[in-house]
């Protein structure tokens, strides 16, 4: 059991600085919104990888390999970071308001920031690709156990939550030199980050199966 933990901590912690959206929006909300706001969107990431590991390992595993190279899923998935993206890089807010919200104590919609952390991770499909693969590889070396399969993942999913709460707590640090140009900045570099995986998301639905990596565009 405690060579499994061992092994999986470190998976935990690579998967904590796998570039994606989830990894910028991440940095982008401690920044503008403060730790506890980017620790709830953080749960809401995790509560979709939960999710795909359960449907990964109770789900079937033909109609799984079949999805997770459904070209339309990419599209979809693409398509609604496209958009968002382009959202966030057009939206015009006066310097003003920005400064007042920023100066104001939050208020943060905790729900919404759960939400929109699941939903975010959810709808990247190479997630899904990851867990897949990491049950198909992994379970057979873990005797599919479930007792040790169950503590394997719970682990990585701890590492990873552990390191965000370090990414979350650095990026804070940052909070004391903004200044309402440079939020306008982070937002619509955020916007464009999006759409540039969106992008990704999308040109990978054109990707002949037998050439896809589980590891692109994660």
């Amino acid at each position: 059991m405690i060579e499994d933990i061992l092994k999986a901590i470190p998976i935990g912690f690579g998967l904590a600085f796998m570039i994606g959206p989830v990894f910028f929006m991440l940095i982008q909300t401690s920044i503008l919104k403060g730790a506890r706001a980017a620790i709830v969107f953080d749960l809401g990431v995790i509560l979709a990888d939960i999710a795909f590991i359960l449907f990964a390992y109770y789900g079937s595993h033909q109609f799984l390999t079949k999805i997770k190279d459904d070209p339309n899923l990419f599209f979809i998935g693409g398509g609604i970071l496209f958009i968002y993206g382009l959202g966030m890089a057009l939206q015009k807010q006066p310097k003003e308001t920005i400064q007042k919200e920023f100066d104001l104590p939050s208020k943060n919609n905790y729900l919404g920031l759960v939400l929109k952390g699941f939903f975010l991770n959810f709808i990247n499909i190479g997630v899904l690709t990851f867990w897949l693969l990491m049950i198909v590889g992994i379970g057979p070396s873990l005797d599919m156990n479930e007792s040790r399969i169950f503590w394997f993942f719970t682990t990585i999913l701890i590492a990873y939550f552990a390191t965000d709460i370090g990414k979350i707590v650095l990026a804070k640090q940052l909070r004391k030199k903004l200044t309402p140009r440079v939020i306008i900045k982070i937002k619509r570099g955020m916007g464009i980050a999006l759409m540039i995986f969106g992008l990704a998301l999308i040109l990978k639905g054109f990707i002949p199966q037998e050439k896809m990596d589980v590891n692109t565009f994660m």
